[in-house]
């Protein structure tokens, strides 16, 4: 008999950030996940906001989540 394995996600929360664009701030966030991730399936934009009262100019910034496949335990 086939033996199914279900692929199981999980899903984690970034900020991405930029000085130039909600755009830019979503691709920022999907490149640090690409950096320390494995097993990418798909991002999804949350929230969009830019900070104003810390930053020297507007910064833009990408609430996203970012789901990856879990590895089979051995």
């Amino acid at each position: 008999m086939k033996q199914y394995h279900a692929m199981v996600h999980k899903k984690v929360t970034l900020i991405g950030t930029s000085t130039d664009s909600f755009d830019a701030a979503v691709d920022d966030a999907i490149a640090r996940a690409r950096d320390t991730l494995q097993n990418l399936h798909w991002v999804e934009v949350q929230e969009l906001g830019v900070e104003l009262a810390t930053a020297d100019d507007k910064e833009y910034q990408a609430e996203v989540e970012v789901a990856f496949e879990l590895e089979e335990s051995p």
